[in-house]
């Protein structure tokens, strides 16, 4: 109207149409607005550099506000904060810096929203301590500065001192709104610390704010995180008619780390038949738990799925794709998989290296270390576990000993208690067992369970009585619950027909009501899952199981199998000990499975062995059979 009348806008007019249409997403009305303007001020360059920055054009909000700069304007708190979010969304630190410099400048050091957007582009550029101080520089707080501060904790994974910020906060009394709620739980979410989960819940309800869907998401995944999974159903049903992708993903994420795939899968069936497409996050929870119950065909579902849904070039989808197809023994579909990857990151690598490193293929894991390097991709503290344990099934004791040392040396990764417990499983596989000592004595800190484990084990293995007592007397004063020294020292006892030793030890065990978990092996055929102990004469198919079990026996003793019955360390005859081993609980399942799969069918039974592992132990494998956790063999 305006144009038609003859009347073109002034600065003041054409300043207001500038912010109308920037906030309305018409940047290209917006641009050519402002290039037609003859006169302009500081307010038509913020409005400018606003627009570009608030609609994703961040590199043009950085332009135009160097192009004001040269045209001699002075730059506004809004024209800063603007900038400074460009600069965040880029993870252009240097430049934001140097905006940094220029807000002390001109005075706006103490403007909340100017210190708002300084604390999170220091927190999402990594750089924490920066953040720290610009958010302590802030006279006064507000929610917008505490929420950033709280979010840059929780997105470096600093997430006691999330916590120790929010009651803080609390304390100073300021206003708690749902985006610090949703920050702070996802704090809770990874220390899995539920108490504190509920205390939030508790002001979310009382605040009002229990049917914001955020919320209910973000609640679902801490009760699901810390293995309630009746309150994460719950909180899931009351947002019952908003369901989403990331609350299913979430409950699904919770069955997985509960080992209930099951229902992890049920879920997902759940949520397709409800229309829902799912992310990239459901499918690498799912697939990581085939992987780790080596459930080959819903892992090989899931992946036809991953096609379907094109996510098969996401990086995280891919690499857990290759880690599930290793752990079920596929070595040239992991690869295949992989090489399949376009540009492969460190994740990938490391995933590769896993792979060979579990089933011992040493050799193969050195060899994608060094594709990994030749590609400029810089190892983590990741690569190096999987490294080291590759060294250590192959018994390449040298070079597992040498990337040891290279680790801070050349690539800057210091070694932590995973990586020393790596080594002393090393040297202890390869019967190097004063070595092993003497580096436990070396060592900056003391052993976790899981590198007194890998001694105890080969202190059995190679027959050390003096230094597996040793070894047993430090897991049990990190563990006394754990009855795994226990049975592990037995059977060294056992070894060396020591009876009454063993049977003190066993009493020892009954007396403290220690959990001792039975053995027994698991496969599943047709979607069921068929469970089977040692002597098991419960499933219905035992006639059939124990038929093909001996007419196995028979042909293996043709061709020159001996049943090595010193490996039961039970005080009985030999007759006895080699029905016990002709009864293994995995032998069963093997002979099940052959007699109910079709020829060529892929029979991957998992095992679980009568030894309890607690903390850091559940997360690394363990060394020997007997302190297997999970032991996968493929056949």
């Amino acid at each position: 109207m305006l144009i038609r009348g003859g009347c073109l806008p002034n600065t003041f007019l054409s300043n207001h149409f500038l912010n109308l249409y920037s906030k309305c997403g018409e940047l290209d009305y917006t641009i050519k607005l402002f290039d037609k303007m003859s006169q302009r001020n500081m307010v038509s360059w913020t409005s400018i550099i606003t627009g570009f920055a608030h609609n994703s054009r961040f590199q043009e909000a950085l332009s135009s506000f160097c192009q004001m700069r040269i045209e001699g304007e002075i730059a506004t708190q809004f024209a800063l904060s603007s900038v400074l979010q460009a600069c965040t969304s880029l993870g252009a630190i240097q430049f934001g810096t140097q905006v940094h410099c220029l807000v002390v400048k001109c005075g706006f050091g103490c403007e909340l929203f100017v210190g708002s957007n300084l604390t999170d582009m220091y927190s999402k550029c990594g750089e924490l301590s920066d953040a720290c101080k610009a958010f302590e520089e802030m006279p006064c707080k507000d929610a917008v500065l505490w929420t950033s501060m709280i979010d840059g904790f929780v997105k470096n994974g600093d997430f006691k001192k999330a916590l120790t910020a929010y009651m803080k906060m609390v304390t100073d009394d300021v206003f708690i709104d749902q985006h610090v709620l949703c920050s702070t739980l996802s704090a809770c979410s990874a220390l899995k610390a539920s108490s504190f989960g509920k205390s939030l819940h508790a002001t979310i309800l009382k605040l009002g704010f229990e049917y914001e869907t955020f919320i209910g998401n973000a609640l679902t995944d801490m009760y699901s995180k810390s293995g309630d999974m009746v309150s994460a159903s719950n909180v899931f049903q009351i947002h019952s008619d908003c369901i989403s992708i990331v609350s299913l993903t979430a409950i699904i994420d919770g069955y997985v780390e509960m080992d209930q795939i099951e229902k992890a899968l049920s879920t997902f069936v759940d949520l397709r038949r409800r229309g829902i497409e799912p992310n990239e996050f459901t499918f690498t929870s799912l697939i990581k738990a085939c992987a780790n119950q080596a459930k080959l065909e819903h892992g090989s579902q899931l992946h036809g799925q991953v096609v379907k849904f094109n996510f098969k070039r996401d990086p995280f989808v891919s690499s857990t794709l290759v880690d599930m197809y290793g752990k079920c023994g596929l070595f040239d579909h992991s690869i295949q998989l992989f090489d399949e990857i376009e540009n492969p990151d460190e994740i990938a690598w490391n995933t590769l290296v896993g792979v060979f490193s579990q089933h011992g293929l040493g050799r193969n894991a050195i060899e994608t270390f060094n594709g990994m390097i030749h590609r400029g991709l810089k190892p983590n503290a990741v690569t190096f576990v999987n490294l080291l344990k590759g060294c250590s099934h192959a018994g390449m004791v040298e070079d597992g000993l040498n990337y040891f040392s290279s680790m801070e040396k050349i690539y800057g990764v210091v070694p932590k208690e995973e990586h020393y417990s790596c080594v002393i499983d090393l040297l202890g596989r390869a019967g190097k067992l004063k070595e092993a000592e003497d580096f436990i004595n070396n060592m900056p800190f003391e052993p976790n369970v899981f590198g007194w484990c890998s001694f105890l084990g080969a202190c059995k293995i190679h027959g050390d009585m003096e230094r597996a007592k040793f070894a047993a007397d430090k897991l049990m004063k990190l563990e006394p619950e754990n009855s795994g020294a226990h049975v592990l020292l037995s059977n060294i006892y056992a070894k060396e027909k020591q009876w009454e030793d063993v049977q003190s030890l066993r009493k020892m065990i009954k007396d403290g009501n220690m959990n001792k978990l039975p053995g027994y092996s698991w496969v599943d055929i047709r979607n069921k899952t068929h469970v089977f102990g040692v002597e098991d004469w419960s499933h219905p198919q035992k006639k059939e199981i124990y038929e093909k079990l001996d007419n196995l026996l028979d042909q293996i003793k043709r061709i020159g199998y001996v049943p090595q019955t010193e490996s039961v360390l039970i005080d009985m005859d030999d007759n006895l000990k080699e029905k016990l081993l002709h009864y293994h609980s995995e032998r069963i399942a093997v002979a099940f499975s052959l007699l109910t799969c079709p020829t060529g069918f892929i029979i991957s039974p998992m095992v679980r062995v009568p030894v309890e592992i607690t903390g850091n132990a559940q997360k690394l494998e363990s060394f020997g059979k007997d302190m297997m956790l999970h032991a996968r063999k493929p056949y």
